[in-house]
């Protein structure tokens, strides 16, 4: 990247995410996790897809607490545990990815995370976050939108972070293209560049192909090749 070019990207932290979030924190030189904004309880916050032993998608959904919570942050989630979800989600990833190239690595550091999970939903998000980031391979500047002092309401506030971390550039996902005010960020000398990832293929043991899996579907079939292989469906950053 440009010396003189700065990209920022903006995401609520998921669990496992897809290969698009990721591509995001590689495309970007500072990612912030928006943790303090209103949880969405249908959206990727606590679950995920990855590929079942029969080659069709399977949801793993960590369970929450959000009953008498009225319009909750994400940071404010907390994970309900009167059930073992977490053992079963290792005894899914087992059962499903056990003859997978690089089973032992991947499963080895997802295990410590998930055999003792935090009481947030965004704690373990990001403790999962950080360790999918190292097993890519893949460093950036990183901050937690709660942490920042950044105020404001929706464009406000993404134009404040913009602001505030020197951007010349904005990330975002195509579906932002409904409600972004572009405008706006050109106003302020920031221009928005639109994600539109193209989702790779990979080998996945067995056919057909799926996609839009988590991540660790790619990690699991092509370990240290993953970062390669995501970057291919990311587009160029023009100035």
């Amino acid at each position: 990247m440009s010396s003189k070019r700065r990209v920022l990207a903006v995401l609520q932290p998921g669990y496992l995410p897809w290969l698009g979030y990721f591509d995001q924190m590689h495309r970007a030189d500072v990612f912030v996790h928006y943790d303090d904004v209103q949880y969405d309880k249908h959206g990727w916050r606590n679950r995920n897809r990855v590929k079942s032993a029969s080659a069709e998608p399977h949801w793993l959904t960590v369970p929450v607490r959000h009953s008498g919570l009225d319009w909750p942050r994400v940071m404010d989630v907390l994970i309900d545990d009167r059930s073992p979800w977490a053992r079963k989600h290792l005894g899914t990833l087992r059962q499903f990815y056990g003859r997978a190239p690089f089973f032992r690595e991947v499963l080895g550091r997802l295990e410590p995370v998930l055999a003792d999970p935090p009481a947030r939903l965004v704690d373990l998000n990001l403790a999962l976050l950080g360790t999918l980031l190292d097993l890519l391979g893949l460093k950036r500047e990183v901050a937690r939108s709660s942490e920042l002092g950044v105020n404001g309401e929706r464009t406000e506030r993404l134009l404040a972070l913009c602001r505030h971390f020197k951007a010349t550039h904005y990330l975002t996902g195509d579906a932002a293209r409904d409600y972004l005010d572009e405008a706006a960020f050109a106003r302020i000398g920031v221009k928005v560049v639109w994600q539109s990832y193209r989702h790779p293929e990979y080998p996945q043991g067995r056919e057909p192909f799926i996609p839009y899996l988590s991540v660790v579907d790619l990690l699991m079939n092509c370990g240290p090749d993953s970062l390669r292989v995501l970057a291919a469906g990311g587009r160029p950053i023009e100035d």
